[in-house]
């Protein structure tokens, strides 16, 4: 399915800047890269993950497992992915709001460095849970209703511009991998699995479609 492959491959890169904005981070504070490159991380995650990827989330991914799908609006599991993008667009207001400042202070880059930790776990864990979980369980159901294509569009001007800044930082900072998270598929793997969401089987799944775990399994 278009729309799903086109996401997929948004999360590729976005992993990628995420990586690379921890790299860009440590070094900044250690006073080994401008603080000003900061700007345009920031500018990469609105514009791209923001306007582009979240935002054809919400418009057309989640709303046809209510509308097209039959499941219950504003429930897990989608629910806990948009309480992510929130999460995740006030850190990305608490980075740029400092980093917005003409000069930052040693201790302030330590700030900034926090919170592009805090953004990239939770970043990281929620593109895991989409990757693996909800983006081939919903591309299943929509095969079963006949659905076979969703609505897409090209990139704006200034989204592709975000993109070609995004590579860029990629390979200015390569990216930096986490030794203290563990990283990996399945709902088990979700920081809000047995908390906000008990997961895609308890919360999706019907009786027939126990009665048919083996096929269900297959199929996706």
């Amino acid at each position: 399915m278009r729309l799903i492959e086109e996401l997929e491959r948004e999360h590729a890169r976005i992993d990628r800047v995420v990586g690379s904005m921890r790299t860009w981070a440590d070094r900044a504070v250690a006073g080994d890269a401008p603080a000003a490159d900061g700007g345009k991380f920031m500018r990469f995650f609105e514009v791209y993950a923001g306007g582009l990827h979240h935002e054809r989330e919400e418009t057309v991914l989640f709303p046809t497992t209510w509308n097209d799908l039959g499941l219950k609006a504003d429930t897990p599991p989608i629910v806990v992915c948009i309480d992510d993008h929130h999460e995740l667009a006030a850190l990305l207001q608490c980075m740029k709001s400092l980093l917005e400042k003409k000069a930052l202070a040693t201790a302030e880059l330590r700030e900034v460095q926090q919170l592009a930790i805090r953004y990239s776990h939770i970043l990281w864990a929620h593109m895991d849970a989409e990757n693996s979980v909800l983006f081939p369980e919903i591309e299943l159901r929509l095969r079963h209703a006949g659905i076979r294509e969703l609505p897409s569009r090209p990139m704006t001007a200034d989204e592709e511009s975000a993109a070609a800044l995004g590579d860029l930082l990629i390979e200015r900072y390569p990216p930096s991998d986490d030794g203290t998270i563990v990283r990996g598929e399945g709902c088990a793997m979700c920081p809000a699995y047995l908390a906000a969401c008990s997961g895609i089987e308890r919360e999706w799944w019907n009786e027939w479609e126990w009665e048919e775990l083996d096929e269900h399994v297959a199929a996706s």
